[in-house]
């Protein structure tokens, strides 16, 4: 068995084994995909008997958390031929890649996951539930309506890319604590993709300014994902969509009102329900812990062990400090320990998911009150918005 980081020039070697243990997926999906995606992402494989059988991909992105701009990467395509499965590649592969991201000091990974059970185990939980929504076709609606804004839909050429972030980054960029960084190289990316599922990223403009947008695919019916509009554009954001389901192949039912869109990344008004999406794993503990903020009034000074069975450099005594008046959190490793927190516990606990008496409950955690205290005083990242699909 050899475990290897492919060269760049190898990466299409992976893509006999994509097709054949994810079948769902379109010609037309990887021929994107192994074009635009493996051009700079990095890809780590299992060989036996002279072939490969295993692969783990990532595929880098900059994230936004609080204000630092950070490397991230997301996992993906963790895939083994079937007669090969048992025999732990994707444990070896997942420890080959964490090490290699923390050696890069990436401060944490995520990935959406096929099932949770299949990453628990090596200490990803999940960080990231997504609005999901539905929008059925209007019995009333036809082709003689207008827009009440008076808008026009478009979809998005590459060359809109750059005002599309513009618009991204002005309105909606500073109501997450977490997000992907946009600029116009992203949502060239995000046209293309959404381009190779029968889709795209429409547009919503009045006067000639983008007023709303969001990505749609219509391999199965219609999704669409992340509708982002100002407000007051409601009407317009669901009058496109109409559109767009007037627009899909009749399937039957009275006036095609069978046609329905699934909607993923809702705002609040449109949500129907939530599901778990993303899971997120610890990687360079002090990047991350470094980019979070306590309130500027807080004072902190606490340290804690930290237990890490797959990263060692993250299995130390820390030590964390904020003077009043500041809102940065300094880091140095320590001697003298007021607690123990293990690296999934420490996750959760950072991402908001559990509360510091929660925390305090679960298996190999140990805080004293003062600790407990102190790392109350931590502004949680609870504003996720993390929709990346590959």
């Amino acid at each position: 068995m050899i475990l290897r980081k492919l060269e760049q020039s190898e990466h299409g070697s992976t893509r006999p084994l994509w097709e054949e243990v994810f079948a769902d997926d379109t010609k037309a999906f990887l021929d994107y995909y192994y074009y635009i995606k493996t051009r700079d992402n990095e890809i780590y494989v299992v060989e036996e008997d002279g072939r490969i059988c295993s692969m783990l991909q990532l595929n880098p992105y900059v994230l936004k958390v609080e204000a630092s701009e950070l490397p991230s990467a997301y996992i993906i395509a963790v895939a083994t031929k079937e007669e090969y499965r048992g025999r732990g590649y994707m444990g070896g592969l997942l420890r080959a890649s964490l090490n290699e991201m923390y050696a890069e000091k990436i401060p944490f990974t995520f990935l959406m996951p096929a099932a949770e059970a299949i990453y628990s185990p090596y200490d990803f939980r999940f960080i990231y539930e997504q609005n999901i929504g539905k929008i059925r076709m209007e019995s009333s609606c036809d082709e003689t309506q207008s827009c009440p804004q008076n808008c026009v839909f478009s979809d998005a050429a590459l060359w809109d890319a750059e005002e599309m972030a513009r618009f991204f980054n002005a309105y909606f960029s500073g109501q997450w604590q977490v997000c992907a960084v946009r600029d116009a190289a992203y949502y060239q990316t995000m046209i293309m993709e959404q381009q190779s599922e029968k889709g795209g990223v429409r547009l919503i403009r009045q006067d000639g300014e983008i007023r709303g947008m969001y990505a749609y695919a219509a391999e199965a019916g219609l999704e669409i994902r992340e509708p982002l509009y100002l407000p007051g554009y409601e009407a317009a954001y669901r009058c496109s969509v109409q559109e767009l389901l007037r627009s899909l192949p009749y399937r039957g039912g009275a006036n095609g009102t069978d046609r329905e869109a699934d909607v993923y990344a809702c705002g609040d008004s449109e949500r129907s329900g939530q599901k778990p999406v993303i899971m997120a794993r610890i990687v360079r503990l002090e990047e991350l812990l470094k980019a979070m903020i306590v309130p500027e009034e807080a004072e902190v000074n606490c340290s804690f062990a930290v237990i890490d069975p797959l990263i060692r450099g993250n299995s130390r005594v820390w030590r964390i400090t904020s003077e009043a008046g500041e809102t940065k959190i300094h880091v140095c490793e320590t001697e003298d320990s007021e607690g123990v927190l293990p690296v999934d516990a420490l996750t959760e606990y950072l991402f908001g998911r559990k509360s510091i008496a929660e925390t305090a409950e679960e298996e190999g955690v140990m805080v004293t009150d003062r600790l407990a205290l102190e790392l109350e005083k931590i502004t949680k990242l609870t504003r996720i918005f993390l929709n990346e699909i590959v």
